[in-house]
């Protein structure tokens, strides 16, 4: 996996200790855990949770989820699944991201 650097992009200089934790706990130690769940379920379940919530996070972990082996149909089933969970209004902004990513 690719080592992320937002945190100390973004925030670096701000928030140094909350960038660091973001980029060396987070996607460091907890998502290099590929022995318990792959890239690709972690990132199926971030989207989830990410959609859920309505965050907007939810395009960065897209395109990661994309990277990572997610299908467009995997990705289009997970949001038409959420919809009776989380929101008609939360699907409808997802499929808007989930278009621009992973195409027409």
């Amino acid at each position: 996996m690719k080592k992320q650097t937002a945190g100390r992009d973004q925030l670096g200089a701000f928030a140094p200790k909350f960038a660091e934790l973001n980029d060396d706990l987070l996607f460091g130690e907890i998502w290099s855990r590929e022995e318990q769940l792959s890239p690709r379920d972690r990132s199926l379940i971030s989207c989830s949770s990410l959609l859920t919530q309505g965050m907007p996070q939810l395009e960065a972990h897209m395109k990661m989820a994309k990277q990572n082996g997610v299908t467009k149909d995997e990705m289009v089933e997970l949001i038409t699944h959420l919809a009776f969970y989380t929101g008609w209004p939360k699907a409808w902004s997802a499929f808007s991201l989930a278009k621009e990513i992973f195409g027409e």
